[in-house]
């Protein structure tokens, strides 16, 4: 009896990993063209900077009572800043709850993130980005819509892209695989991006999934994967400009996981003690986007003390003039819960808005 055949190998796969910026903000490799430039250096720092005290002053109103649950982007601010950097205005962008950098980034006003957070839907009807998706709190379900666009983006021969960004957790989710099936099938304009934070509230990523990477989970559905530095927003931008060029230019789809880690607690309802211990969050500052790209202007770019000074300042302004906007602006009558569902009002909600009619909104404190 012959011995069994040696088995042969029909498929191999690599997952790329991409790093420009080493933890002490010296280049690990040469920069692509659009690092080597001081003002888009200091365009997207701006951006990291001012979302972060964004992120403060929002936290500040949760905790005095004047917003509602918020979600700090603390440490992640280089994935949110390094893909809407690269998209065009054209391109769709579909958030999660912690994307507030890419948001801003593509004209989406403070003021207008402040209203939604504090329970005003009027936030939603961005100013800037018209076709943008508002934030999606359910995780991953935003990935099937943004297959839905990229799908309208192909039928139309539009040379637009969707972007969808998530968390780690969201891998985890039937909706994100049932999206990244699709995106291969049909080999649609998409990005999904994943910041890989290391944490789904308060399970860890070694207990979410047993795959090495998450960036691979995209090799069963056919399309481009890679891993980049998350805290490295030149990485991120680099990556995100490469797989939009390809999804643009009809070479499908990509999945490009971010490592980073997420230095505030989940949300503001949330108290990360319970679950981590300050010696690994401390661990963590150490490869934080915003210094890291700082050394790096400063030591290739000659940013000073007074630059730094004058920028901080600057966001500072800028956050407070919006959050005095959102206080200063007048609820919406509780008839707006229901005036815009029908477009002719249902004989059963008639006699509720009469009800609703007689209540004021309230007011924020």
């Amino acid at each position: 009896m012959s011995g069994a055949s040696k088995p042969s190998i029909v498929a191999q796969f690599t997952i790329p990993f991409q790093s420009y910026v080493d933890e002490d903000g010296t280049p690990a490799a040469t920069l692509p063209t659009f690092a080597q430039s001081k003002d888009e250096l200091i365009a997207m720092y701006r951006a990291m900077v001012r979302t972060r005290i964004f992120d403060e002053k929002a936290v500040a109103l949760q905790r005095t009572g004047r917003l509602g649950t918020f979600a700090s982007s603390l440490g992640q601010e280089a994935v949110g800043v390094g893909v809407a950097s690269a998209m065009l205005a054209e391109d769709v962008l579909l958030p999660s709850f912690r994307e507030q950098s890419a948001m801003l980034w593509r004209g989406v006003t403070m003021a207008e993130l402040l209203a939604y957070w504090g329970g005003d839907e009027r936030g939603s009807d961005f100013s800037g980005p018209r076709e943008d998706f508002p934030i999606c709190i359910p995780v991953a379900t935003h990935f099937p819509h943004a297959v839905g666009v990229a799908t309208a983006f192909a039928i139309r021969r539009e040379p637009r892209v969707a972007v969808a960004i998530a968390g780690d957790g969201a891998t985890s989710k039937g909706d994100f695989y049932e999206a990244l099936n699709f995106a291969g099938v049909w080999r649609l304009p998409v990005v999904f991006v994943i910041s890989n934070n290391q944490w789904a509230i308060s399970v860890p990523r070694s207990a979410q999934s047993a795959a090495a990477t998450l960036a691979q989970k995209g090799i069963a559905a056919g399309i481009g994967c890679e891993q980049v530095d998350g805290n490295d927003v030149v990485a991120v931008r680099d990556a995100a400009t490469q797989a939009l060029k390809r999804a643009r230019s009809g070479g499908g789809a990509t999945l490009i996981e971010a490592l980073t880690y997420r230095l505030s607690d989940h949300t503001t309802a949330d108290d990360a003690t319970r679950y981590r211990t300050d010696e690994e969050v401390s661990q963590h500052w150490r490869g934080e986007p915003i210094g890291r790209l700082r050394t790096l202007l400063t030591n290739q770019h000659g940013w000073t003390r007074e630059m730094e000074r004058e920028l901080l300042e600057a966001c500072r302004r800028d956050v407070d003039d919006a959050a005095v906007t959102y206080l200063a602006t007048p609820p919406a009558p509780p008839t707006d819960m229901i005036d815009y569902l029908y477009d002719e009002l249902p004989a059963s909600l008639t006699s509720l808005r009469a009800i609703l009619t007689g209540h004021d909104g309230g007011d924020r404190g």
